[in-house]
């Protein structure tokens, strides 16, 4: 076991050499961690999310540790930057074999005030987005018995006050998830759903702010835990399959 030169996660060197991954919602947080320790343990990475310039620093911090990390810029809910997206995945890494799904949005509020604008962003980017970025790449999933990752909430376990429309998102995600697991079956790739609790990230600190609560990243869990958790589902032997992960502070918050 060596420790990883970019998240400081322990992985045994070119575990996933041969492998190819997409990970979305790669700009920040988790997803930015997830791109870097599957491609620290060997896999070609293709990381995407909105946010060019930080993608940017990310393709810097994977060529300093001399990983196989390529970034791409894209909006995954446009139907034409989803094409984009998978023929560029081809193109440069070959045929996929791991998919994370990371990208998130999240809007709270009363349902007396909540507006439908922010349900049809939180449905678009939770739910719709992922499903039909699955649906283009399944093929390939099929082809190489591969491994799809959906990034969950622990609010798909149970819905909290005022945040009816970003968890019914997260619920709806799940049941795809297991939808597709049964359909797929024991010949097909791999479905996890991994539901993470309070992750120390940007949009934590904004809900954070909107909850009038101090910020303390230190109480909570880091994205490169949940990343050390995705990396482990991936590394695993065909003959296991871990369906979902519930991951929560050590550190309650109430």
């Amino acid at each position: 076991m060596v420790r990883s030169p970019l998240n400081g996660v322990f992985s045994p060197p070119g575990r996933l050499t041969g492998r190819a991954a997409v990970v979305t919602g790669a700009s920040s947080g988790i997803g930015h961690a997830i791109a870097l320790d599957l491609a620290a343990a060997g896999a070609s990475v293709l990381a995407t999310g909105r946010d060019g310039a930080a993608l940017s620093q990310l393709a810097r911090t994977a060529a300093a540790g001399r990983v196989d990390l390529r970034v791409f810029a894209t909006e995954i809910t446009d139907a034409d930057g989803r094409e984009r997206l998978v023929e560029t995945a081809r193109a440069e890494l070959g045929e996929i074999s791991v998919l994370v799904h990371s990208a998130g949005v999240y809007h709270s509020g009363p349902m007396t005030m909540a507006s439908l604008a922010d349900l049809d962003d939180q449905y678009a980017v939770n739910l719709r987005a992922p499903y039909a970025l699955t649906q283009l790449l399944l093929p390939d999933l099929t082809r190489t018995l591969g491994d799809i990752i959906f990034v969950n909430s622990t609010q798909g376990l149970s819905a909290s006050p005022e945040v009816g429309q970003y968890a019914a998102t997260k619920h709806a995600l799940r049941a795809i998830a297991d939808s597709l697991r049964g359909e797929l079956g024991p010949k097909g790739p791999r479905v996890c759903t991994i539901l993470p609790g309070r992750t120390a990230t940007a949009m934590q600190r904004k809900i954070f702010e909107t909850e009038g609560r101090d910020w303390d990243p230190e109480a909570l869990m880091q994205p490169e835990d949940v990343a050390a958790m995705v990396l482990s589902v991936v590394e695993l032997p065909r003959r296991v399959e871990v369906t979902d992960i519930v991951m929560r502070p050590a550190q309650k918050v109430s």
